[in-house]
Protein backbone atom coordinates (compact mmCIF):
# COMPACT_ATOMS: atom_id res chain seq x y z
CA UNK A 1 0.00 0.00 0.00
CA UNK A 2 1.18 3.52 -0.79
CA UNK A 3 0.75 6.63 1.33
CA UNK A 4 0.64 10.24 0.22
CA UNK A 5 -0.20 13.59 1.75
CA UNK A 6 -3.58 15.21 1.06
CA UNK A 7 -4.81 18.76 1.28
CA UNK A 8 -6.73 19.65 4.40
CA UNK A 9 -8.57 22.79 5.40
CA UNK A 10 -5.43 24.42 6.84
CA UNK A 11 -3.45 23.85 3.64
CA UNK A 12 -6.24 25.11 1.39
CA UNK A 13 -6.57 28.21 3.56
CA UNK A 14 -2.80 28.84 3.37
CA UNK A 15 -2.81 28.44 -0.43
CA UNK A 16 -5.72 30.83 -0.94
CA UNK A 17 -4.37 33.37 1.53
CA UNK A 18 -0.88 33.47 0.00
CA UNK A 19 -2.31 33.83 -3.50
CA UNK A 20 -4.78 36.49 -2.35
CA UNK A 21 -2.03 38.56 -0.73
CA UNK A 22 0.03 38.38 -3.94
CA UNK A 23 -2.90 39.44 -6.12
CA UNK A 24 -3.92 42.26 -3.82
CA UNK A 25 -0.33 43.51 -3.65
CA UNK A 26 -0.54 44.22 -7.39
CA UNK A 27 -4.25 45.20 -7.26
CA UNK A 28 -5.13 42.34 -9.63
CA UNK A 29 -8.85 41.42 -9.57
CA UNK A 30 -8.67 37.65 -9.87
CA UNK A 31 -10.40 34.45 -8.86
CA UNK A 32 -8.28 31.86 -7.05
CA UNK A 33 -9.27 28.21 -6.75
CA UNK A 34 -7.63 25.32 -4.92
CA UNK A 35 -8.52 21.75 -5.92
CA UNK A 36 -7.51 18.30 -4.71
CA UNK A 37 -5.49 15.83 -6.79
CA UNK A 38 -8.66 14.72 -8.59
CA UNK A 39 -9.53 18.27 -9.60
CA UNK A 40 -12.39 18.67 -7.10
CA UNK A 41 -12.75 22.24 -5.78
CA UNK A 42 -11.78 22.74 -2.14
CA UNK A 43 -11.79 26.53 -1.94
CA UNK A 44 -12.43 29.63 -4.01
CA UNK A 45 -11.81 33.34 -3.55
CA UNK A 46 -13.11 35.89 -6.07
CA UNK A 47 -11.62 39.29 -5.41
CA UNK A 48 -13.62 42.47 -5.89
CA UNK A 49 -13.68 43.50 -9.52
CA UNK A 50 -13.16 40.04 -11.00
CA UNK A 51 -15.83 39.04 -13.47
CA UNK A 52 -17.97 36.00 -12.61
CA UNK A 53 -16.49 33.93 -15.43
CA UNK A 54 -13.10 34.24 -13.70
CA UNK A 55 -14.24 31.78 -11.03
CA UNK A 56 -15.22 29.23 -13.69
CA UNK A 57 -11.99 29.62 -15.66
CA UNK A 58 -9.82 29.48 -12.52
CA UNK A 59 -11.53 26.23 -11.52
CA UNK A 60 -10.87 24.69 -14.93
CA UNK A 61 -7.23 25.80 -14.83
CA UNK A 62 -6.77 24.23 -11.39
CA UNK A 63 -8.55 21.03 -12.46
CA UNK A 64 -6.37 20.72 -15.56
CA UNK A 65 -3.16 21.27 -13.58
CA UNK A 66 -4.17 18.66 -11.00
CA UNK A 67 -5.22 15.99 -13.48
CA UNK A 68 -2.36 16.68 -15.89
CA UNK A 69 0.21 16.94 -13.08
CA UNK A 70 1.77 19.98 -14.78
CA UNK A 71 1.35 23.70 -15.27
CA UNK A 72 -1.36 24.59 -17.74
CA UNK A 73 1.01 26.87 -19.61
CA UNK A 74 2.55 23.71 -21.09
CA UNK A 75 -0.76 23.01 -22.85
CA UNK A 76 -0.99 26.61 -24.03
CA UNK A 77 2.54 26.29 -25.42
CA UNK A 78 1.54 23.12 -27.32
CA UNK A 79 -1.45 24.85 -28.91
CA UNK A 80 0.55 27.97 -29.73
CA UNK A 81 3.20 25.78 -31.37
CA UNK A 82 0.58 24.47 -33.78
CA UNK A 83 -0.93 21.44 -32.04
CA UNK A 84 -4.47 22.79 -32.37
CA UNK A 85 -5.97 19.29 -32.14
CA UNK A 86 -5.17 19.45 -28.43
CA UNK A 87 -8.03 21.94 -28.05
CA UNK A 88 -10.46 19.02 -28.33
CA UNK A 89 -8.99 17.16 -25.32
CA UNK A 90 -11.66 16.59 -22.66
CA UNK A 91 -11.75 18.67 -19.45
CA UNK A 92 -8.57 20.50 -20.31
CA UNK A 93 -8.02 24.22 -20.53
CA UNK A 94 -4.99 25.33 -22.43
CA UNK A 95 -4.69 28.66 -20.64
CA UNK A 96 -1.78 29.65 -18.40
CA UNK A 97 -2.56 30.11 -14.72
CA UNK A 98 -2.97 26.57 -13.39
CA UNK A 99 -0.16 25.21 -11.18
CA UNK A 100 0.10 21.84 -9.44
CA UNK A 101 0.76 21.71 -5.68
CA UNK A 102 3.54 19.25 -4.92
CA UNK A 103 4.28 17.90 -1.43
CA UNK A 104 6.95 15.25 -0.80
CA UNK A 105 7.09 14.49 -4.52
CA UNK A 106 3.31 13.96 -4.81
CA UNK A 107 0.86 16.17 -6.68
CA UNK A 108 -1.74 16.75 -3.97
CA UNK A 109 -3.79 19.33 -5.82
CA UNK A 110 -3.49 22.51 -7.80
CA UNK A 111 -4.17 26.23 -7.84
CA UNK A 112 -5.94 28.03 -10.66
CA UNK A 113 -6.07 31.79 -11.12
CA UNK A 114 -7.96 33.86 -13.67
CA UNK A 115 -8.66 37.53 -14.19
CA UNK A 116 -5.53 39.26 -15.44
CA UNK A 117 -2.78 38.56 -18.01
CA UNK A 118 -1.69 34.91 -18.32
CA UNK A 119 1.74 35.48 -16.78
CA UNK A 120 0.14 37.39 -13.89
CA UNK A 121 -2.41 34.61 -13.31
CA UNK A 122 0.48 32.12 -13.23
CA UNK A 123 2.49 34.31 -10.84
CA UNK A 124 -0.36 34.38 -8.32
CA UNK A 125 -0.98 30.64 -8.70
CA UNK A 126 2.69 29.83 -8.11
CA UNK A 127 2.75 31.87 -4.92
CA UNK A 128 -0.29 29.96 -3.70
CA UNK A 129 1.22 26.58 -4.59
CA UNK A 130 4.52 27.42 -2.90
CA UNK A 131 2.71 28.28 0.34
CA UNK A 132 2.69 24.59 1.31
CA UNK A 133 5.00 22.79 -1.10
CA UNK A 134 7.63 20.66 0.48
Amino acid sequence: MQNKPILGFAEVTAILEAARVEAEHYKWPVSIVAVDDGGHPLGLVRLDGCSPIGAYIATEKARTAALGRRETVSYEDMVNAGRSAFLSAPIVTSLAGGVPVIVSGHVVGAVGVSGVKPEQDAQVAKVGARAIEG
